[in-house]
């Protein structure tokens, strides 16, 4: 049994590592100016495979609609100390570090609850409900700290030469709708990965068997 439940809660400190260092990059400012809304897409949409697989492995593992929420808590958490380390390398300490993945969670405990602890359902509803949530709040997120742009001139980053500096940063003219786009595509994706975390759970087992 101990072998079992280490074995679960190290996937599950690996998972939210792993999310956290995902984020650390969603917040790279100059992935912003260069490719703009383009990288908003692709990183809400990475945010939010990495937060749903983690939430429904943790959330199946214990059976308790509120632990997807505490996953994300950990994910925020973690993610406020690593960003410690960013602004002691001069980089600034408020772009990304609002919890978005919160209410994302909590619409996944939410779908689990509501239909009774129902793996399918919470695979199908709580996958679609966060693929599509999470742009969203990513979006409010992004307008309540300081613009990545302007940012990106304030603060130039310290591993890079002047020269690499951007200079022309390319704004809006790759996705009309960065929000409708990284909802349409996360909300598919995440059904897969709800599945993967259920699954996870499961392939534990025989492995610990």
């Amino acid at each position: 049994v101990w072998l079992r439940r280490c074995t679960h809660y190290l996937f599950i400190v690996v998972v939210a590592v792993n999310s956290t260092l995902l984020t650390i990059n969603a917040g790279d400012y100059i992935f912003y100016t260069d490719w703009a809304w383009t990288s908003y897409v692709v990183f809400s949409i990475s945010q939010t495979l990495m937060l749903v697989v983690g939430a429904t492995y943790y959330l199946t593992f214990t059976g308790v609609p509120g632990t997807a929420t505490y996953y994300a808590l950990i994910m925020t958490v973690y993610t406020w100390i690593a960003k410690g380390a960013w602004f002691a390398l001069g980089y600034p300490y408020d772009f990304i570090v609002t919890p978005v993945w919160l209410p994302s969670a909590m619409l996944i405990d939410l779908a689990y609850w509501a239909t009774k602890k129902n793996k399918h359902s919470l695979i199908l509803f709580g996958g679609v409900l966060c693929g599509m949530s999470l742009p969203l709040f990513n979006m409010v997120n992004l307008i309540t700290v300081a613009d990545p742009l302007e940012t990106a001139f304030k603060y130039p980053r310290p591993t890079l030469p002047p020269y690499m500096t951007p200079i022309e940063p390319q704004v809006g003219k790759f996705y009309n709708s960065p929000v409708a786009l990284g909802a349409g595509a996360g909300a598919v994706l995440s059904v897969t990965f709800a599945a993967l975390g259920c699954k996870l759970n499961t392939w534990t087992y025989r492995w610990m068997a």
